[in-house]
């Protein structure tokens, strides 16, 4: 694994709007960066593709452990939406996308420090983007990347019953989640759905049909939502969520592994499992050096770094229902700057990485998405 420095394209612009990208500069900084990009090898791709079968299969089995010890509690997922939890494991409720965060150096093992199990962003990066830049740069490397092909065959194989309708939201002032909401509706419409798009503000709940609704009152049946859990059962709809059938994606069971409960929960399970972290809900911090995380936090808020006695955080609005400790791991350091992969499930199965980096340790909303290729070691 290296960090190789480039001249980007001319054209970068055009090419990455073209591509459905309009977000590729956040804030007056840019977001894809194509000025650098990273360089594995076959073997080192390899461990990245093991290591990402291996932490999904354990994430099942803790999920699987929460419903069976009743552990609802400890993830701080309200008891009133437990059964709406539990059904929608019971029933097999397909899930269609996931991002392990890994830290890896090329060395040793890929160690979790988080799973993105119900909303992940920069997956229209990590499909197409990167992948027409590769076809531009390196038409003769490979790119561990079949997140494009695995997603519309997600959608082909999706449950009979489910194939009406297909609704997708997201809230509306988000121009990133915007981009990789219609991303993913366009690889649901090549999968053979017919799909409708909306926001968040625009769901309605109509009492007499006791369903959600469009804004064309037609009923919604199945939602594909960029909109967290927690989020939504705080809304004031979330109650009627449990009384209705709709199908809802990613389904109720991902609250379960998008919670960063579920860190120390498998490493009680699989404690000295090589891709996993020592993590604990102790308020006792761990001894040496840790990092302590919010049960529910988006982009890098309130994370907290001890590290060889210093502290590093970031602020945020997060924090409320508790933390998480977890031993620190170093993430590896390319002229000033932190990698982090992205590793992506679709359907279930390893579909390729992404790659995130800042000159902090902490990864943000505004962290920069860097390109990568692997040639035969």
């Amino acid at each position: 694994m290296e960090r190789l420095a480039l001249k980007p394209r001319e054209n970068w612009v055009e090419l990455v709007e073209g591509l459905g990208m309009n977000y590729h500069t956040i804030d007056g900084e840019l977001y894809w960066d194509e000025s650098a990009c990273y360089r594995f090898t076959s073997a080192e791709i390899d461990i990245l593709d093991i290591a990402t079968a291996e932490l999904q299969q354990l994430c099942i089995e803790a999920a699987e452990r929460v419903i069976r010890e009743n552990l609802f509690s400890r993830l701080q997922i309200p008891e009133r939406f437990v059964p709406l939890v539990i059904n929608s494991w019971e029933r097999d409720e397909p899930s269609l996308y996931g991002r392990f965060d890994l830290a890896y150096d090329g060395k040793g093992p890929p160690k979790l420090l988080e799973y993105n199990a119900d909303t992940p962003t920069s997956i229209l990066e990590a499909s197409v983007i990167q992948w027409f830049w590769l076809r531009d740069r390196f038409p003769d490397a490979d790119q561990f990347n079949s997140i494009h092909e695995k997603l519309i065959a997600s959608w082909q194989s999706w449950p009979c019953r489910q194939r009406g309708m297909l609704h997708f939201a997201c809230a509306a002032e988000s121009a990133e989640d915007l981009g990789n909401l219609e991303y993913l509706r366009d690889t649901a419409i090549q999968g053979g759905f017919p799909t409708r798009r909306l926001f968040m503000e625009d769901i309605g709940w109509d009492h007499s049909s006791r369903c959600f609704v469009d804004l064309q009152y037609d009923a919604i049946r199945t939602l594909f939502k960029l909109y967290p859990w927690e989020w939504l059962i705080r809304e004031e709809f979330g109650p009627h969520l449990a009384e209705t059938r709709i199908t809802l994606i990613e389904p109720a069971w991902k609250m379960m592994l998008s919670n960063k409960g579920i860190l120390p929960l498998l490493w009680e399970m699989f404690a000295g499992h090589p891709n996993l972290l020592e993590a604990t809900f102790d308020d006792r911090p761990l001894d040496g050096d840790y990092v302590r995380k919010p049960l529910l936090s988006r982009e890098g808020g309130n994370i907290l770094i001890h590290r060889r006695g210093e502290w590093i955080g970031t602020d945020g609005t997060y924090g409320e229902e508790g933390y998480v400790y977890q031993r620190y791991a170093p993430l590896p350091r390319f002229d000033g700057n932190y990698p982090v992969i992205g590793s992506w499930v679709i359907g279930g199965e390893p579909g390729g990485i992404g790659i995130r980096e800042d000159r902090s340790e902490i990864t943000s909303n505004c962290s920069r998405f860097i390109p990568h290729y692997f040639e035969e070691a």
